[in-house]
């Protein structure tokens, strides 16, 4: 009895010396704490990554991926046709011919008044391919493209997740996950994007009756700036969770090297 009395108690009141077993077992090691420079450095890295987050969202849900067009006097020298889709449905425009540029031979662009006709793409529900303007889709090709996209979702879903645990926590554990969210979740919006123009130029050589012009819209360069973009950011949380700064200890050994 008189033994434990003298025997000195560790921080959480547990008896035994610092060479007991009871001390050291008594004792776990805490996760390192974030500084609140680097807390700040994950938050503008984060505040990047929304940016291409959003932009991805915003490109997703609009129709104006591609436009394909007709010649502008393929019907009458009055009114000309033109579709413009994107991922879930496709819009049917007729413009008036007075309305184009002089200079441009296709009808368009989308922007001009007309007539707008549109429908939702049946891939999803009873597996029918679009036609436009005589044209068939490949579905398959389009298909993935979407679900490519959709799955950039999730994974960025995933990696707000970590880093919103991450900054509550205020630990760095989360941040590696974070990053491999976002840079894939980037790859894949860029891989889309490829899969899609696939799609496009398959729908162009499924027939050659009508002369169709095709380009790619705004879209197209607002999810491709959102792959760069969660790519980078995802880059930038790989460098905070590393233990030391690189570019750091790079100028550290030049300056002593100069020295």
């Amino acid at each position: 009895m008189w033994s434990n009395f003298f025997l000195p108690q560790d921080e959480d009141g547990r008896v035994g010396g610092p060479g007991s077993k009871s001390g050291r077992a008594g004792k776990r090691p805490r996760p390192p704490r974030m500084s609140d420079s680097q807390e700040g450095k994950i938050k503008l890295a984060f505040f990047i990554a929304l940016i291409g987050v959003t932009l991805t969202v915003l490109g997703m849900g609009t129709e104006f991926w591609v436009e394909v067009s007709q010649p502008k006097h393929f019907r009458n020298n009055q009114t000309c046709e033109m579709a413009h889709y994107g991922l879930w449905k496709s819009c049917i425009r007729t413009l008036w011919v007075s309305d184009i540029d002089p200079e441009r031979e296709s009808c368009g662009p989308a922007e001009l008044p007309g007539e707008s006709n549109c429908t939702f793409f049946k891939f999803y529900t009873s597996g029918e391919n679009a036609v436009i303007f005589k044209k068939t889709t490949q579905k398959s090709l389009h298909i993935t493209g979407a679900m490519l996209a959709l799955f950039s979702l999730f994974l960025m879903v995933m990696g707000s997740l970590c880093i919103t645990m991450s900054l509550s926590k205020s630990v760095p554990f989360f941040l590696k996950p974070a990053t491999i969210c976002f840079v894939f979740s980037g790859i894949l919006v860029l891989l889309s994007i490829i899969v899609f123009h696939q799609s496009v130029l398959a729908l162009l050589a499924s027939d050659h009756s009508i002369p169709l012009h095709h380009e790619l819209s705004w879209s197209v360069a607002c999810v491709g700036s959102a792959g760069a973009i969660l790519i980078f950011g995802g880059l930038m949380f790989l460098l905070l969770s590393l233990p030391y700064n690189p570019l750091d200890k790079c100028f550290g050994q030049q300056s002593s090297s100069d020295g």
